[in-house]
C-alpha cells in the first residue's frame, strides 16, 4: 500500500472516530390492552440498545433507551383500563433517554425490539402482563353432554394491520367484524359453544393462537382472513388445511409466506418461524396427525361448499400450506381466506357488514352441517343424535351405497330424501338422512 493510500484510510477512519453517530429518536407512541397484558410500543428512527427493570414501594417499570431523545407526546397516551398509572421521562447521562412507568399494580414485564420491516420502523415493544390472572377453565365435562367447541381466530391485530386494500382498509378489522359474527352464530346453535382467540385491536403470537385452541379443548380451530396478492384482478374465497410436505400451489405458498410474517411484524419477540421443539416435531410423524389433517380437509370442503353459495371461489378444493397457525396437531384447524382485499370490487364487498354476515352464515353453516353428521363422542350433538333430523356432510372416498349401509337404509331411500336422481355425489355435500 503506497504512503498517500495509507494516510487517506488513517484520515477516513480518524473522521469515523471523531464524527458521533446520529441519536435515535423516539417518533411516536402506541399503546394497546390485551385481555392478559397491555403493549406499550415505541417507534424509533433507528435501532437502540435499552434496558428494562422494576422497582417497588410504589411499583413502577423503568426502560432506559441508549442514545436516543424523545420527539413523541407521552401525556397523549390513554391509559384507562390499564396497569399504568402514568408515564414520566428524563435525560440520563445527558444523552440516553429514561422512561418511568407509575404503576397502578403489579405486572410481569417483558422488552424486546424489532427492527424496521417493510414500511415499519424500528420498535422498541413493552409487554405488561397482569400478574393476577383470572384462571379460565378449559372444557368442562360435568355430564356426559358436552358442546362442540369452535375457537375462532380473527387473524393479525394491534401492531399488524394484515394486508391493505383500497381506501386503507385493513384486514385486521374485516376479519375481526367477521370472526365476531360467526362467534355469534355458532353459539346461537344448540350443541355448540364459541370462543374468539382476540376479541379486540391487539396482537395475539401464531403459538399463542394455536395454544389457545388446545386449551380449551377444541373440537376445531377456524382462523379468519382477506386475501392479498400481487395481481390486483386475483379474486375469490379460499380454505386451506395444513400441509406437512409444502404448499399444493404457488399461491398458497405465497400466502402462508405472508401470513407466517406476522409475528415479525406484530412482535410475538421471536424471529425464529420456523422452530419446531421435539415434542411437535414428533407429534407430526405420529398417525394422529394424519387423521387430524384429514378430519380438517373434510371439514374445510363442508365450509367451501357453503361459501360457494355466496361468494366466487378462488379454488373449488381445500388447499394445503404450512400456515403457522394451523400447526396443531391434535386439533382440526382451517383457515378461511374471505376473500381479495387487494381486489377493488371484493374490497368493497368485504367492506360490508351485510356481506361480512352472509359470510359468517355460510361459514357457521359449513360448520354446523359437519359435526352434524359426525358428532364427537360426548357431545350433546352425539347423545341426541337420534332425537334430530341426521345430516351428513360427504367426505372425500365415500359413495351412497357406503352411506346408505352406515345408517342402514337403502340407496333408493336416500336418494329419494335429497332428490338424487344420479350416483354422482360431491365432497362437501350434505345429505339429508331419512328415518330407517
Amino acid at each position: 500500500m503506497s504512503l498517500m493510500w495509507r494516510t487517506l484510510v488513517a484520515l477516513v477512519f480518524g473522521l469515523a472516530m471523531i464524527v458521533p453517530l446520529e441519536a435515535a429518536e423516539v417518533e411516536g407512541v402506541r399503546l394497546w390492552r390485551a385481555p392478559d397484558h397491555t403493549r406499550l410500543v415505541f417507534d424509533l428512527s433507528g435501532p437502540a440498545e435499552h434496558k428494562l427493570f422494576t422497582l417497588s414501594g410504589p411499583h413502577r417499570v423503568v426502560v432506559d433507551i441508549a442514545d436516543t431523545k424523545l420527539q413523541a407526546q407521552l401525556d397523549a397516551l390513554d391509559l384507562k383500563d390499564t396497569p399504568i398509572a402514568q408515564l414520566r421521562h428524563a435525560r440520563q447521562n445527558k444523552k440516553d433517554l429514561r422512561v418511568v412507568l407509575d404503576l397502578k399494580q403489579q405486572i410481569k414485564p417483558r422488552s424486546f425490539a424489532l427492527r424496521r420491516h417493510e414500511q415499519l420502523p424500528d420498535r422498541l415493544v413493552i409487554d405488561l402482563y397482569d400478574k393476577v390472572k383470572s384462571e379460565e377453565k378449559t372444557l368442562q365435562q360435568v355430564s356426559r353432554e358436552r358442546d362442540i367447541v369452535v375457537v375462532i381466530d380473527a387473524g393479525h391485530g394491534g401492531e399488524d394491520p394484515g394486508a391493505l386494500g383500497p381506501g386503507r382498509l385493513r384486514e385486521k378489522d374485516v376479519v375481526l367484524a367477521i370472526a365476531k359474527q360467526l362467534n355469534k352464530r355458532i353459539n346461537s346453535k344448540r350443541g355448540f359453544s364459541a370462543k374468539l382467540v382476540r376479541s379486540g385491536d391487539y396482537y395475539v403470537a401464531h403459538r399463542d393462537r394455536v395454544n389457545f385452541g388446545r386449551k380449551r379443548g377444541a373440537d376445531l380451530f377456524v382462523s379468519i382472513h382477506a386475501d392479498a396478492f400481487t395481481r390486483k384482478d386475483a379474486r375469490g374465497a379460499g380454505v386451506y388445511a395444513v400441509s406437512t410436505r409444502g404448499a399444493t400451489s404457488e399461491t398458497a405458498r405465497f400466502l402462508a409466506q405472508r401470513e407466517n410474517e406476522s409475528d415479525l411484524i406484530g412482535g410475538a419477540g421471536s424471529l425464529n418461524l420456523g422452530d419446531k421443539d421435539d415434542t411437535l416435531a414428533g407429534v407430526l410423524l405420529d398417525l394422529s396427525m394424519t387423521a387430524t389433517m384429514n378430519a380438517s380437509l373434510d371439514i374445510g370442503a363442508s365450509v367451501l361448499t357453503q361459501l360457494g353459495s355466496v361468494t366466487h371461489l378462488h379454488k373449488k378444493r381445500v388447499e394445503q400450506a404450512n400456515f403457522a397457525v394451523l400447526r396443531s396437531p391434535d386439533v382440526p384447524s382451517i383457515l378461511v381466506e374471505t376473500g381479495f382485499i387487494t381486489n377493488p370490487q371484493e374490497s368493497k364487498r368485504l367492506r360490508d357488514p351485510k356481506f361480512q354476515r352472509k359470510l359468517a352464515q355460510k361459514i357457521s353453516d359449513g360448520i354446523v352441517a359437519h359435526f352434524s353428521s359426525r358428532p364427537p363422542a360426548g357431545t350433546w350433538l352425539a347423545v341426541n343424535q337420534d332425537a334430530r333430523e341426521r345430516r351428513h356432510v360427504i367426505a372425500r372416498g365415500e359413495t351412497l351405497s357406503g352411506i346408505a349401509a352406515r345408517y342402514k337404509i337403502s340407496v333408493a331411500a336416500l336418494k329419494k330424501a335429497n332428490g338424487i336422481n344420479t350416483s354422482i355425489i360431491r365432497v362437501g355435500q350434505t345429505l339429508s338422512i331419512p328415518s330407517g
